[in-house]
């Protein structure tokens, strides 16, 4: 058997690794969209590096378009395989990749208007609302903890990773020659303790294993701390009059922000000012939230005996029209916008940071991993200036970090995901989905802690799997 990385490789993006059988099956682990540099976004996204017409099977770890993102052009290039995804993660999709869709055909306009005027021929978007509905049909949902056989030679079973609703570890049971070999992938791990989701669950035992390592030599803040901090960002930034602005991605970073607030709110902690969560893909996703609490933990369904939405609270507004969203420009009062997307690529939260980045009374509060060469990483590093719809603006609001909220586990609760497997039997792990330094700082603390042969694969690298 051989196994390739095709994407995540040296980078937290693009998650796609294709697994070869010796039956002739070939079964790919996520297919993702790269985020990054444009140019190295039209490469990594328009060459899979494989056939897609000789896949067999998806098995999807998550929803989160850095790891279904690209399920679309998958389909218009030829796949008529089967996807397995958890029945959360289906319904997230369904909106996220029609969402994407959308985003593409948007960026295809502004890059041909380019290409126009210098007389270049015009380039076609990844993909289309026919090749979405095309992908979604090829869906089948599963539920954690129910074993299924995708193809011959093969069992796999989900667990919950507590990372965003629906998402899934994965193990992989490999019939081989007379032999039986187990194959993991964490997908995305989220914190044990974080709000809304469940911790995530223990993977059985693997012979190998394929893990993110995104907060690799990072530790976050407690959870309770962040919510105190947060507390505090909103009263000052209320007091000096200033508009607090939260980047933040649409399908579980937003939800979270909103039920602390909605926490603070009920513990009397928040100045009475308005808040707008100004996405309608965020509206959409919280009404996916409220459709699955199958996967909501123990506090938070204790909690919602008092409060049975902890997604709405007095003064929280949900907007959908775009003429409602600009209006919140033309307002000068105090105020909260909650608005995607998280790394600040795209979407109504760059009109909000263009009309107020400048405002010495302005707050942008990061919440969440931000990519190399993204807006939100520049904010993240405080820039003196930046460029937002190709004209520069010169950074004058403060800027507060608070890493609690990421959906991502920090090394302590990738360790304890980690450190559930048997070491004597574990032969491999494969380290993916993180930057270099954060990868190398992983490796060296699990070979610290006994484990014997930790690999950071290169794109397009292959291992055989014995």
């Amino acid at each position: 058997m051989k196994l390739t990385f095709w994407g995540a490789a040296r980078t937290v993006t693009g998650s796609k690794h294709l697994l070869e059988l010796e039956n002739g099956k070939r079964i790919l682990l996520d297919c993702g969209l790269f985020q990054g540099r444009r140019a190295d976004a039209e490469t990594q996204n328009r060459q899979f590096g494989f056939d897609p017409t000789t896949i067999d099977v998806v098995l999807l770890s998550h929803a989160h378009i850095d790891h279904a993102g690209l399920l679309p052009k998958l389909y218009r290039d030829g796949f008529r395989g089967r996807v397995y995804a958890t029945h959360a993660t289906y319904d997230l999709a369904s909106l996220l990749l029609y969402d994407s869709a959308h985003i593409q055909e948007k960026d295809v306009e502004f890059v041909n208007r380019i290409r126009s005027r210098k007389g270049q021929e015009p380039v076609e978007a990844l993909y289309d609302d026919d090749d979405v509905e095309g992908i979604l049909g090829r869906f089948v949902t599963v539920s954690y903890g129910d074993p299924f056989s995708p193809c011959e030679g093969v069992q796999v079973v989900y667990r919950d990773a507590g990372h965003i609703l629906g998402s899934a570890t994965m193990v992989l049971t490999l019939q081989d020659r007379g032999k039986t070999i187990r194959l993991g992938f964490t997908g995305d791990v989220g914190s044990p303790g974080r709000p809304i989701l469940r911790d995530p669950q223990p993977m059985d035992a693997c012979d190998y294993l394929i893990s993110e390592s995104t907060y690799g030599g990072m530790v976050h803040e407690g959870e309770e701390h962040a919510r105190g901090r947060l507390a505090g960002i909103v009263e000052r930034t209320a007091k000096r009059g200033g508009k607090l602005i939260i980047p933040a991605f649409a399908v579980g970073r937003t939800q979270e922000i909103v039920y602390a607030l909605d926490q603070l709110q009920n513990e009397k902690k928040l100045p009475p000012i308005p808040v707008y969560v100004d996405s309608p893909l965020a509206v959409n996703a919280t009404g996916v939230f409220m459709a699955h609490p199958e996967c909501f933990d123990r506090e938070l369904r204790q909690y919602m005996r008092d409060d049975p939405n902890p997604f709405g609270f007095e003064n929280l507004t949900y907007i959908r029209d775009v003429r409602d969203s600009k209006a919140l420009n033309d307002t000068r009062m105090p105020m909260v916008i909650i608005s995607a997307s998280g790394m600040c690529e795209a979407g109504r939260v760059l009109h909000h940071l263009r009309n107020n980045i400048e405002d010495p009374r302005t707050t942008i509060l990061i919440v969440g991993f931000c990519a190399e060469h993204t807006l939100g990483k520049k904010l993240v590093d405080k820039l003196p200036e930046v460029r937002i719809f190709g004209e520069d603006y010169h950074l004058r609001a403060e800027v507060v970090v608070i890493n609690a909220y990421s959906a991502h586990a920090d090394e302590p609760g990738l360790l304890e995901v980690i450190g559930a497997q048997d070491k004597s039997r574990l032969k491999k792990i494969f380290l993916v989905h993180g930057a270099p330094e954060r990868q190398d700082a992983f490796k060296a603390s699990l070979l610290q802690r006994g484990y014997h042969d930790v690999t950071v694969p290169e794109h397009g690298e292959s291992f055989e799997i014995t």
